[in-house]
């Protein structure tokens, strides 16, 4: 089922999630790719207005076949935000084999994969206000596609690419949970 979004929803969503780009992801360097294909406006934001799994699977298989058929000059990336649906981590984290069963069923696997960020995202083995799931959450659930030959590229550009997570989480905990909420308050 999908409801519409009003236009002020979808802008604050839009405004939250860019906010969270530009401090967070850019910002403390969390992906050290992301700052050129953001700025070069390479990246596509779908805000879906989906109640429920099944019309989020629908949205995400319309954005798999967007992202596929678009020239990679032009769009990069898609962040699919679903802020309305699986709200919930335990149940976002489970519709991940779903969604990855949608690209297989599209034929994507090999060009496409998704990459999960969450509110309430939390790594196994730790503990909610550990610092660590700060490098995985975001304003609203949303699924983050991306061209495998850009990952492969980017990766290949970073002479430790294998040392970004432990820096991350380095970065996080100088950081501190005070001021991860200093720079979102309302997180």
């Amino acid at each position: 089922m999908t409801t519409e979004l009003s236009a002020p929803e979808a802008e604050a969503v839009l405004a939250d999630t860019r906010a969270w780009l530009e401090k967070a992801v850019i910002g403390l360097n969390l992906c050290p790719f992301a700052k050129a294909v953001y700025t070069g406006d390479r990246i596509r934001y779908s805000v879906s207005a989906a109640v429920d799994e099944d019309a989020l699977l629908r949205d995400l298989a319309h954005e798999l076949s967007a992202l596929s058929s678009s020239p990679v000059h032009l769009c990069e990336t898609t962040l699919l935000i679903h802020p309305r649906v699986l709200t919930d981590f335990a149940d976002y984290n489970a519709f991940l084999d779903a969604a990855d069963r949608e690209i297989d069923s599209l034929g994507f696997r090999g060009e496409i994969q998704i990459a999960s960020f969450h509110p309430g995202y939390q790594f196994a083995g730790t503990t909610p206000d550990d610092i660590g799931n700060f490098t995985n959450r975001s304003p609203f659930p949303m699924l983050h596609l991306l061209r495998e030959a850009s990952v492969e590229r980017a990766v290949a550009a970073i002479p430790d690419a294998a040392a970004i997570f432990e820096r991350n989480i380095e970065t996080l905990r100088r950081l501190g949970l005070d001021g991860w909420r200093r720079m979102f308050p309302r997180a």
